[in-house]
């Protein structure tokens, strides 16, 4: 048989397993978005059953708090005080904080450039972790949808379920999904949990100090305790009131305009700041 005939068949081989290869990814991404969608849609009206993170705590903890309870129905300083230690830009953004990222990447300039992004990355040192990004729209995903660990996969899954719930939900909705959730001390999950735990009372009767002293453990649940805080976290909880004066009540839409309105002009200043100290 000629030499021709045998490329050819060679050539058709390949071709077919190429197209089903590009078949069966077709047909797994398909089967992703489908069950990620549904997964995303079904949450955005139930409330979580479990989360990896709980899994693990009530198999490490002799004691294991959990209670769910509406956005509505928690003080008004609960979410507040969550925004303002948290993630201040929270009702602003669409699930990723540019500024935040600046901060954490080490970047100076006004506006976000790829180009310092790299930069900053490539300068840093190699014992320096880039930490601190994370919005709450990010902990939310992470938390809801995903195992805990350090990995790109984990990183890539987190920035898809970041965009489906900021697509699919609302910022309320993400808000009390990740006050109820949220690890706030050993085996202690979610704002109402947190508040009988800590303080002896229900969520609806939490004072602004108290908010303030429960967001100051979210960095470190396990470590920092609300029952006896030391001093560091009573500093903490100073500046988290403090905070939360500035930021003001971002859940009433007359005052998140007026948010927006000088989150923007601060931005053009910093803007007209930099072009002219580039002019001169």
């Amino acid at each position: 048989m000629p030499r021709s005939c045998f490329q050819s068949k060679d050539i058709f081989a390949a071709m077919r397993r190429l197209r089903i290869m590009l078949r069966t990814i077709g047909g797994m991404a398909f089967w992703f978005i489908a069950v990620s969608l549904g997964w995303v849609g079904l949450l955005g009206v139930l409330d979580p059953p479990v989360t990896f993170v709980m899994i693990e705590q009530a198999r490490q903890q002799p004691a294991f708090h959990r209670e769910d309870i509406a956005l509505e129905a928690m003080a008004r300083s609960v979410p507040l005080a969550v925004i303002a230690s948290e993630d201040q830009r929270f009702m602003t953004h669409h699930g990723f904080s540019m500024e935040q990222i600046k901060r954490a990447a080490g970047m100076k300039e006004p506006g976000f450039s790829w180009a310092e992004f790299v930069r900053s990355l490539l300068n840093r040192k190699p014992s320096k972790r880039v930490k601190g990004a994370s919005t709450i729209s990010q902990q939310t995903a992470k938390n809801v949808f995903l195992w805990p660990g350090r990995t790109f996969l984990r990183k890539g899954l987190e920035v898809w379920f970041t965009g489906l719930i900021e697509l699919c939900w609302t910022k309320r909705r993400i808000l009390e999904v990740y006050l109820n959730v949220a690890e706030l001390g050993k085996g202690t999950f979610g704002a109402a949990a947190a508040a009988q735990q800590c303080f002896g009372k229900s969520a609806s009767r939490m004072l602004p100090a108290e908010a303030a002293l429960l967001a100051t453990t979210l960095p470190a649940p396990r470590r920092f305790n609300c029952k006896s805080p030391s001093g560091y976290l009573r500093g903490r909880q100073q500046w988290v009131l403090r905070q939360m004066r500035n930021v003001g009540d971002v859940l009433d839409p007359a005052v998140l305009q007026k948010r927006k309105e000088k989150i923007e002009r601060e931005a053009r200043r910093a803007m007209e700041r930099e072009q002219r100290r580039k002019q001169r």
